[in-house]
This record gives C-alpha cells, structure tokens and sequence, in this order.
C-alpha cells in the first residue's frame, strides 16, 4: 500500500501511476521520433486533467460529505479519486488531440496503451501478491488496560483495522473522523492499533482531544506494521466478515474517503 524513502512514504498508487507515466513518456518519444512528432503535451494534459477529472467525480460522488468542510474538496491528501471518471477524462482529451492533429493518432494510441497496460500489469501482480497473505494477523496484543487481546476475537464482522501514533499529524487529523464512524458504524468493528507508545502516552492525548475511542490496543513492537506491510502512518486496513483484506488506505482519511473504503467490505 505503500512505498518509502529513508523517512518519506509515498502510496503504492501514486508510485504505479508515476511508473505508468513515465512507460507512456518512453514509447510516446521513441514513436513519435519516428513521426518527427512530441506526444509529451498531449500525455501530460491527458495526466493532469484526468487526475483533475477523477478528483471532480470523486467528489461529486460524495459531495454530501464534503459540504460539511467544502475547503476539503481541495484537500487531495484523502486520496479520494474516482478513477472511472479519470480515465473517461484522461481518454478524451487524448481523442480531442488525435482529432486535432492526424501525425499524433499512432504515437498517442501506442503510449496511452503502454502507460495503461504497464498500470494494468503492476496493479494485478501486486494484487495477486497481497490476496495470498491478505489475512488479518494471528497477534495477541494488549488493552490500555493491560488485558490481553487476541485479533481473532473481532472476527465475524467487517473490520476497520487502523495503525496510529500520537507523535502522527496525519493520524490525529483522521482520528475524529474515526472515531465517529465508531460510533455510527455498528456492524463494523474498529481497531486502533497504537505503534511503539505506552498508555500513558495515549490516555493522555485521547483526554486532551477529548475522544472517546473502544478498542484502542498497544503495539509497543511494531508488530503489526511488518505483518500488514505497512511502512507509514496512518496505515487503515479494511477487513471482511471472514477476515480476508479487501481495502487498504495510506495516509489520513477524511468522512467522504471512509465511506468510500467502508462499502467494500459492509455486507
């Protein structure tokens, strides 16, 4: 879900995206010298405005949500992106410069198509790799008042899985949200799984913020980051009824962004 860089992480899809890009850049150039034509302004308004596009929909698509906060439309840290809506827009300003100029059509189709299916490749290996150990782990873990809690116990419901820190800008921006959707969202169990900090620590910070968050378990090992993959916090793991991952969301998650991961795995 996520990639890093000494202490940087970036999300796996911007990093397929990024690859995907570049792939299209590659063969759009070496095509296009041949035609003694440059697809480089064609492919980069058809990145631009399709990721302007896929934002727009997303969006549009829960704009109840953003209507609350509407500076949260701007706000694209959420990762909320209709990728549906991208690609229509991203496939038709492609269309609108092949009909504009004839010498593009060939290069601009043979980049489009390397860009999509180098995407289309990564996206299913990767897929395939996460589906074999994409299970909720077999850790006991301990309550902030130090009963021990094994993992399994939460099964049998959808399962909201989140790994945090109180030192986490982006995990204390999220943190009310969640904690809402605790409240509202009963048939899905919410775990908050702290990284490395005692209970002190979070006592603390869940009385100054004033959040009143169940099933809050310590993780003093780190353990569950090396288990799940995650190289970055906020990580949130989006479990089934059966325990089996179906979603996964790096960095904070705003109202609109939770609802949207919440609908894969509600019954």
């Amino acid at each position: 879900m996520s990639l890093s860089a000494g202490p940087f992480a970036l999300s796996l899809n911007v990093v397929l995206l990024m690859l995907a890009f570049f792939t299209a850049l590659l063969v759009g150039w070496l095509s296009g010298r041949r035609r003694e034509v440059s697809v480089e302004p064609a492919l980069s308004n058809m990145l631009f405005l399709g990721i302007l596009g896929a934002r727009v929909g997303f969006v549009l698509l829960y704009f109840g949500d953003y209507l609350e906060q509407p500076w949260s439309m701007l706000d694209i840290r959420d990762g909320g992106f209709s990728l549906p809506a991208g690609l229509v827009v991203a496939i038709a300003v492609g269309i609108f410069y092949a009909w504009r100029r004839a010498a593009l059509r060939a290069p601009l189709g043979i980049a489009f198509a390397a860009g999509a299916g180098t995407w289309a490749a990564t996206a299913g290996i990767i897929g395939v790799m996460y589906a074999s150990q994409a299970n909720l782990p077999a850790l006991t873990l301990t309550a902030l008042d130090g009963e021990e809690v094994p993992l399994e116990q939460f099964e049998g419901r959808p399962m909201v899985v989140n790994l945090w820190a109180t030192w986490c800008p982006p995990c204390r921006r999220e943190m009310p949200v969640l904690a809402e959707a605790q409240q509202s969202e009963d048939g899905i169990a919410f775990i908050f799984i702290n990284q490395g900090e005692g209970p002190h620590t979070i006592n603390q910070y869940l009385e100054e913020e004033q959040l009143a968050l169940g099933n809050v378990l310590l993780d003093r090992s780190s353990s569950t980051m090396r288990q799940l993959g995650a190289n970055g916090l906020p990580s949130t793991y989006f479990f089934n009824a059966n325990g089996e991952l179906v979603d996964t969301h790096f960095g904070a998650l705003f109202s609109a962004s939770l609802k949207s991961n919440l609908q894969s795995i509600k019954p």
